[in-house]
C-alpha cells in the first residue's frame, strides 16, 4: 500500500474495472433483489439531492448483493420533455431560427442527435460517485421498447374508457406554449397590488365592491359571489350587475366557498382562469369565458379596445379605465404567491384546453364498466392501506392516502414535439381513432372515418411513461429479448419479470404524487402486482444552516466540486459549476471563499458517500456541512493507516490460521464487538437507518479496532510469546478484511484498495472485493467474560490516560499508580493486566491502598466501585485536579438527570422496549456509583 491515501488516483481505477468486469449485472443466482433508480432528466447533471439519493440506493444494492441476492439495480434516464425541447430550442434560437422552420421530423431529428451527444452527462458523473448500476440494461424513456409499452398502455386505458379528450382548465406556460404539471409549477412570493372594484347592479341603486390581484381577468367575470348567510348581501342574491368596462351583465350568486370575513365578502368569479372559480362555475352551472389567447393576450372575447393586449399591458389599461369611470376604490400594497414555470420562468395562467385525461375519478362509466376510481384509483389506495406497500418512515402514508382520497383526472397530454406523440387521429368531422398506427386505428373503429386522418400533434405528459417504468423497463410487454439500437439485448420479460416488485423505492416526497403513486396505479393495473414492497423517503438536502439550496443564494455545492476539490486562485473553469451563469458562479464562489480562502480541498466520494450515509435519517431534511465531509476523509485516512499497520506488523506470503480459539483476550474481545457490530448494521440496514449503520462502523472502525485494538496488539505482537504474536496477527488480519466487507457498501473504493492487499494474505481466492460474501455474524463466536474483562482495562486505561490529559502530564513520562477500594475481580484483573497497563499507560507496577489507610493527595477516575489514582506530589496542582474533579461530578449529575427523565416519563416505560427500560435503569445504576466514588474522591481531597 502507498504511504497516504490518495483518493483520485484509486477511484479513478476501480469503477472502470468493477464495470468492465460484468460486477453490477444480475448474479442470476439467490432471491431477486430489484431497485429502480429514479429517472433523472436526460438534459441534467448530478446534484447533491441525486448525489445523496443514489449514494442509498447504492449502498442497499451493494449490501443485498454481497448477501447472495440476484441484485439488479436498473438503471436509465427521462427524456424530460419540456427541458430537453427548450434546450434544443434555445441551440436553435442562437442560429435565428426556429422549430417552425426546420418542421417536426428535423426537429425531432436534431433533439435525438443532441442527446446522443450530451445526454450521458449525468449517468457519467453518476458512476463518479460509485453507482453500482447494471448499465448494461440502461434504458431511456424514449427508446422503442419503452415507446412500445407507452403506446400500449394508451390503447387500452382509452378502449377502456379510461382515457378520454375534453376541455378542462389546467397549467397552461404561455412561453412554452403547453400545459404542465403541478411538479413544474414554482409558488414564488412577489410584491403585488390588490385593487378594490365596484360593480354596480343593473338598476343603479346599489353597489357591490370586489377585490382581486389580477384586475385584468375581470374581462372574463360570469358573476359575483357572495356567502349565503351574509346578511349584508342578502337582497342582492340573484339580482344583476353591469360588469364594469365591457357592456355584459352578470348574476350575484351565493355559494359557501367565499369566506365572508375576507375583504368585503365579496368574490368575483372567473371560471376560465382560476381552479377555484371553475369548481364555483361547474356547481352554478355558469358558462366560462376565455378572454385570453394561448399566448397570453386578450383574445376576441374581450372588449375591442383590449385585444391583442399582453395580460400586463391589458391590466394596466384596465385599471386605468376602472380609475376614469370612479370605480376603483382602492389600490394597497399585497404580497402574492405566483405561480411560475420552472422551465420558462413564466406566470401560469390557468387556462381552458382541449387536452388529453386519465380517469381517475368516476366510479362507472356509461357502458357499466368500472371507472377510474374503481379501476385504477381504489386499486393503488388499498395497495397501501392494506401493507402491501409499505413507506418509510410510516407518516408518509398518510400524505399518499390523502392524496389519491382527493385525487383529480389526470392532464396527460403536452403541446409539445418532442416525446411520445399520442397515437390518436381525427377525421374531417372531428371523430378520434386510436391504435398503434393509422391502419390500426382504422381497424378498431366503431364507424368508417370520414375522410382523411391527422394524428393528434400533441404528447405524451413525461410522468406518463415514467408511470410504467417498474415494468417497461424489464420488457413488458414483449414476450421475447428487447434490445438497444446497438442490438444488445437490455431486457426480457419472460426471464426479467421476476425481479417485480422490486424491493425498495428510494425517492423524495415530492414526487409521491406524480411518480410513485402513478407507479403503483400503472402496474396494479396492467401487471396485476405492487411495483415495489417499500419505498424509502429520503431527506432533501439543504446547506449548513438549514436554507434550502438555490442559484440565486450562492450556497448550491456540486458534489464533484467537492470530491475534486475547487481551486479559487485562479478560477478552474473545469468546474461543474462553470454550467452555471456567470453572475450565480460569482455568488457560490463568494460564498465559499468565506470559509476557504484557498478554495474547497478535495476529500474525495467515499468521504461524500459516508458523510451522507451520516446524515440520512428519518428527518425531512438534512443540512450538509462540509466540514463533517473533511471529518470522515480524516475517517478513511485513519482505516488507511490502520491497515498499513496491520500490513506492515506481518511476515511475507499468506497468514495461516493458528489452531484452536484466539489466544488473547484481547482478541476474543475484538471478535465479539466485531459480531455485535456486525448485527447492529443489519438491523440498520432492514429499518434504513443509514444514521445509525455509520454510527455503528465509525465507532467499530475508529475507537475499538484503531484506537484499542492495534494498541492491545502491541505487547502480543512485542513479546515473547510466540503462540499469542501469531494468534494476533491472524486475527488482526481477519478482522481488518471484515471491516473492509462491512463497510464497502458505504466507501467502496477505499475499501477494494486496501483489500487488493488484505485479500491475498488470507489467501482468498476472489480477484475484487465485489465478490466477497458479507461478513456473518452468526460465524463468529462470542465471548462474553473476555469482553468483560477488556472493558474492564479500557475503562482503567482510558481513567489514567484522562487523568494524564487533564493534568498536562506529558505522555512520555513514567508516573506512579495506586489502586483502592474495588474487589476481587478488580484485584485479579489488575495483576492479570498489570504488564499491559503498564506498557500502554507508561505507569510503574501499581500498589494497593488498604481500606482505612492514609491516602496522599491524588487525582482518580472510577471504575466501578475501583478507585484508579494517580499520586499529585511533584506531579500536578492540587487546585487544578479539584476543579477537575468538580468538572466531572458535574457532567454526571447531567447524565443522571438524563436518565431520569426518560424513567419518569410515563409513556417512555410504557412504550420503549423492555431492554431499553432495563438498560436505563443500570445507567442510572452505575452512573451513581461512580459519582459516589467521584464524591468521595473530591471530599478528600478537601480534607
Amino acid at each position: 500500500m502507498e504511504k497516504s491515501f490518495e483518493p483520485a488516483q484509486i477511484e479513478s481505477k476501480w469503477y472502470a474495472r468493477w464495470e468492465a468486469s460484468g460486477a453490477f449485472q444480475p448474479s442470476g443466482k439467490g432471491e431477486p433483489y430489484c431497485i429502480l433508480l429514479p429517472p433523472p432528466n436526460v438534459t441534467g447533471t448530478l446534484h447533491m439531492g441525486h448525489a445523496f439519493q443514489q449514494t442509498v440506493m447504492d449502498m442497499l444494492v451493494r449490501y443485498k448483493r454481497m448477501q447472495g441476492m440476484n441484485t439488479l439495480w436498473q438503471v436509465g434516464t427521462d427524456h424530460a420533455g419540456i427541458a430537453t425541447q427548450k434546450i434544443v430550442e434555445n441551440q436553435l434560437a442562437v442560429e435565428e431560427k426556429s422549430r417552425h422552420d426546420l418542421g417536426r421530423d428535423a426537429f425531432i431529428e436534431r433533439v435525438w442527435k443532441w442527446k446522443e451527444e450530451s445526454g450521458s452527462t449525468i449517468t457519467n458523473q453518476m458512476r463518479r460517485i460509485g453507482a453500482a448500476a447494471d448499465w448494461s440494461r440502461e434504458r431511456f424513456t424514449m427508446d422503442e421498447g419503452l415507446s412500445a409499452s407507452v403506446r400500449k398502455v394508451f390503447i387500452e386505458w382509452y378502449r377502456a374508457g379510461l382515457i378520454y379528450r375534453g376541455n378542462r382548465l389546467v397549467n397552461w406556460d404561455p412561453v412554452l406554449g403547453t400545459a404542465v404539471s403541478d411538479l413544474e409549477v414554482n409558488s414564488v412570493e412577489r410584491d403585488g397590488h390588490m385593487w378594490s372594484i365596484r360593480y354596480m347592479t343593473t338598476d343603479g341603486a346599489d353597489s357591490l365592491v370586489v377585490a382581486t390581484t389580477r384586475p385584468e381577468t375581470m374581462l372574463g367575470d360570469v358573476a359575483v359571489a357572495v356567502h349565503p348567510e351574509d346578511e349584508r348581501y342578502a337582497h342582492l342574491i340573484g339580482q344583476s350587475l353591469h360588469l364594469p368596462l365591457t357592456g355584459r351583465t352578470i348574476p350575484v350568486i351565493a355559494d359557501d366557498y367565499v369566506d365572508k370575513d375576507f375583504g368585503t365578502g365579496c368574490v368575483k368569479i372567473t371560471p376560465a382562469h382560476d381552479f377555484n372559480d371553475y369548481a364555483i362555475g361547474q356547481r352554478h352551472r355558469l358558462a366560462p369565458i376565455t378572454i385570453f389567447t394561448l399566448e397570453a393576450k386578450v383574445n376576441e372575447n374581450g372588449p375591442a379596445k383590449y385585444r391583442g393586449l399582453d395580460r400586463y399591458e391589458a391590466r394596466k389599461q384596465v385599471l386605468a379605465d376602472l380609475e376614469a369611470a370612479g370605480l376603483l376604490v382602492e389600490t394597497r400594497p399585497h404580497k402574492l404567491q405566483v405561480p411560475v414555470s420552472q422551465r420558462s420562468d413564466a406566470v401560469i395562467e390557468p387556462m381552458l384546453t382541449d387536452q388529453w385525461f386519465v380517469d381517475l375519478t368516476s366510479d362507472v362509466q356509461k357502458d357499466g364498466r368500472p371507472g377510474g376510481r374503481k379501476a385504477i384509483t381504489e386499486p393503488a389506495l388499498e395497495a397501501v392501506t392494506s401493507g402491501e406497500i409499505k413507506f418509510v418512515p410510516e407518516n408518509w402514508t398518510t400524505t399518499y392516502t390523502q392524496w389519491l382520497d382527493k385525487i383529480q383526472d389526470w392532464c396527460i397530454s403536452r403541446q409539445l414535439w418532442w416525446g411520445h406523440r399520442i397515437p390518436a387521429w381525427y377525421d374531417e368531422a372531428g371523430n378520434i381513432f386510436v391504435g398503434e398506427d393509422e391502419a390500426d386505428a382504422r381497424a378498431h373503429a366503431a364507424t368508417p372515418p370520414v375522410g382523411a386522418l391527422r394524428q393528434d400533434e400533441d404528447v405524451l405528459d413525461t410522468w406518463f411513461s415514467s408511470a410504467l417504468w417498474p415494468f417497461s423497463t424489464l420488457g413488458w410487454p414483449g414476450d421475447g429479448p428487447v434490445k438497444n439500437e446497438r442490438g444488445e439485448i437490455v431486457a426480457n420479460w419472460q426471464d426479467d419479470k421476476i425481479f417485480l416488485p422490486s424491493a425498495v423505492l428510494v425517492t423524495g416526497f415530492d414526487i409521491i404524487f406524480f411518480w410513485v403513486a402513478r407507479m403503483v396505479m400503472a402496474t396494479r393495473y396492467f401487471v396485476g402486482q405492487v411495483p415495489f414492497r417499500e419505498v424509502y423517503i429520503n431527506a432533501i438536502v439543504r446547506d449548513a444552516e438549514g436554507q434550502k439550496m438555490s442559484k440565486s443564494k450562492g450556497n448550491t455545492l456540486d458534489p464533484l466540486d467537492l470530491i475534486d476539490g475547487i481551486e479559487l486562485e485562479p478560477l478552474v473553469e473545469k468546474s461543474t459549476r462553470s454550467l452555471l451563469l456567470p453572475q450565480v458562479r460569482a455568488k457560490v464562489e463568494k460564498r465559499i471563499r468565506k470559509d476557504y480562502p484557498d478554495g474547497i480541498p478535495s476529500i474525495g466520494t467515499d468521504a461524500l458517500r459516508f458523510t451522507f450515509a451520516a446524515l440520512a435519517s428519518y428527518s425531512r431534511t438534512i443540512n450538509f456541512d462540509i466540514k463533517r465531509a473533511e471529518g470522515y476523509k480524516a475517517f478513511c485516512n485513519k482505516l488507511w493507516n490502520a491497515s498499513r499497520f496491520v500490513l506492515m506488523n506481518l511476515p511475507e506470503g499468506e497468514i495461516a490460521a493458528p489452531s484452536g480459539a484466539p489466544a488473547t483476550e484481547a482478541e476474543r474481545w475484538i471478535l465479539t464487538r466485531l459480531k455485535q457490530t456486525l448485527v447492529e448494521v443489519e438491523q440498520h440496514f432492514a429499518s434504513y437507518r443509514f444514521d445509525h449503520l455509520a454510527q455503528a462502523l465509525y465507532e467499530f472502525v475508529w475507537n475499538e479496532f484503531c484506537d484499542w485494538f492495534l494498541e492491545l496488539s502491541k505487547p502480543a505482537l512485542n513479546g515473547d510469546d510466540a503462540v499469542a504474536a501469531a494468534s494476533t496477527r491472524h486475527t488482526l488480519l481477519v478482522v481488518l478484511e471484515s471491516v473492509l466487507r462491512a463497510m464497502h457498501p458505504v466507501i467502496p473504493f477505499i475499501t477494494e484498495e486496501i483489500w487488493q492487499s488484505v485479500g491475498p494474505k488470507l489467501g482468498l481466492s476472489e480477484t475484487s472485493l465485489m465478490q466477497r460474501p458479507w461478513p456473518r455474524a452468526g460465524e463468529i463466536v462470542a465471548d462474553d467474560a473476555a469482553t468483560a474483562e477488556i472493558e474492564w482495562f479500557k475503562n482503567v486505561l482510558s481513567g489514567i490516560r484522562r487523568i494524564r490529559s487533564e493534568m498536562n502530564i506529558p505522555p512520555g513520562k513514567t508516573i506512579p499508580l495506586l489502586l483502592a477500594d474495588g474487589d476481587a475481580n478488580d484485584r485479579a484483573r489488575a495483576a492479570k493486566f498489570a504488564a499491559q497497563i503498564g506498557f500502554l499507560a507508561r505507569v510503574e507496577a501499581p500498589g494497593w491502598i488498604d481500606a482505612g489507610a492514609d491516602e496522599p493527595a491524588a487525582a482518580a477516575a472510577v471504575v466501578g466501585s475501583l478507585r484508579v489514582m494517580i499520586p499529585l506530589a511533584g506531579l500536578i496542582d492540587l487546585g487544578a485536579e479539584k476543579a477537575r474533579l468538580a468538572k466531572e461530578i458535574a457532567r454526571i449529575e447531567v447524565e443522571i438527570r438524563k436518565c431520569e427523565g426518560k424513567l419518569g416519563n410515563a409513556s417512555f416505560v410504557a412504550n420503549a422496549p423492555p431492554e431499553v427500560v432495563s438498560q436505563e435503569r443500570q445507567r442510572i445504576s452505575d452512573w451513581n456509583t461512580t459519582l459516589g466514588a467521584l464524591r468521595e474522591q473530591a471530599g478528600k481531597l478537601q480534607e
